[in-house]
């Protein structure tokens, strides 16, 4: 099955760097953002100059300003807009573009709201004959426009749509991965935002070396108690869209939400450090994976922990202490609920 053409849906650092990717791979690709004003200067200068100054982006990238003006032959679509606008932007999709009959979700977090995974808010909203598929890896946008070396997991619900977006994202310097766990690469990407929040507070906290490593660690245990539980198969979460982001987003300070997660452990309010820093979806994802494991009955200590941060019912200092209060258990424990 081939890939005839991309819209990519959200005209951020992500949007951009994956449009970037397709453009590359020799694919007709538009980009689509809601300022009109950004993509007009978008067009007129071929850089993103908000999210990715100083990178040219390919000449056969093309800008689209209304949904409703993509010709019928584009037929696939990546959702790069924020998670909790995923439902907002299903709905313009299905009344302006209804040949969009494919969907590739790089969006990472959960729906506050309902905590539906991003791929399960868009067979709500646009049923249940779309294909749909998750991308999520270790990556950062620029890094990924910049054209240095990246992998990446995509999961397809279909056989062959999978093998059509590994022929598209495919590149000399972008490498996919085919998976069939949907909402394993889903919950990987979504949940390491919350923990990259916890680790920010750890190093801002000054914990050291070793209590990072350690977070880390028990952060992926959370992660695949979590996924497992919603279906998913544990050994996904030893690939790039779970232990591979995990990592990156929890040790580099290219990541949001470390950042955050940094200024909230030396002391900045939440209110302040999100002003500042800007879209932290861990923000939004903590409370939910936190409110998702209560009904689950799994154990996701620490996302709880950041959750009652972000609230205000503790300090970051405090909640370290309440981790570190927990009874003592074994460790092939990590895996149960």
């Amino acid at each position: 099955m081939g890939v005839p053409a991309f819209l990519v849906l959200g005209a951020g650092a992500w949007g951009t760097a994956l449009a970037s990717v397709l453009a590359a791979g020799g694919r007709r690709v538009l980009l689509w953002g809601r300022d009109a004003a950004a993509l007009r200067a978008l067009e007129a200068t071929r850089e993103n100059a908000r999210y990715l100054p100083g990178i040219r982006l390919p000449d056969s990238l093309g800008i689209v300003e209304a949904l409703a003006e993509i010709p019928a032959h584009c037929t696939q679509a990546v959702l790069a807009t924020p998670c909790q606008t995923t439902r907002e932007i299903c709905r313009l999709l299905a009344a302006t573009a209804p040949q969009v009959r494919g969907i590739v979700c790089a969006a990472k977090g959960l729906e506050r709201a309902t905590g539906r995974l991003v791929h399960e808010v868009v067979r709500e909203e646009l049923g249940a004959d779309v294909d749909v598929a998750v991308l999520s890896g270790p990556n950062f946008a620029r890094e990924v426009a910049e054209r240095r070396p990246a992998a990446v997991t995509i999961a397809a619900d279909r056989t062959e749509f999978g093998a059509a977006l590994l022929a598209a994202f495919h590149t000399a310097f972008f490498r996919p991965y085919l998976s069939e766990d949907l909402v394993g690469v889903a919950v990987g990407g979504s949940v390491k935002n919350a923990l990259a929040i916890a680790a920010g507070i750890g190093d801002g906290l000054r914990l050291g070396a070793n209590s990072r490593a350690a977070l880390i660690t028990r952060g992926l245990a959370e992660i695949a108690r979590l996924g497992v539980a919603l279906g998913a198969r544990a050994e996904t979460f030893m690939g790039l869209s779970g232990l591979g982001d995990l990592v990156l987003t929890c040790t580099d300070d290219l990541s949001r939400n470390r950042r955050f997660g940094l200024a909230l452990g030396r002391g900045t309010s939440p209110e302040v450090a999100a002003a500042d820093i800007g879209l932290v979806e861990g923000a939004a994802t903590a409370p939910a994976v936190a409110a998702l494991g209560a009904r689950l009955r799994v154990e996701v200590p620490i996302v709880e922990q950041v959750a009652a941060v972000l609230a205000g019912h503790t300090t970051p200092a405090a909640a370290v202490a309440a981790l570190m209060a927990r009874e003592p258990r074994a460790e092939d424990r990590a895996w149960r609920r």
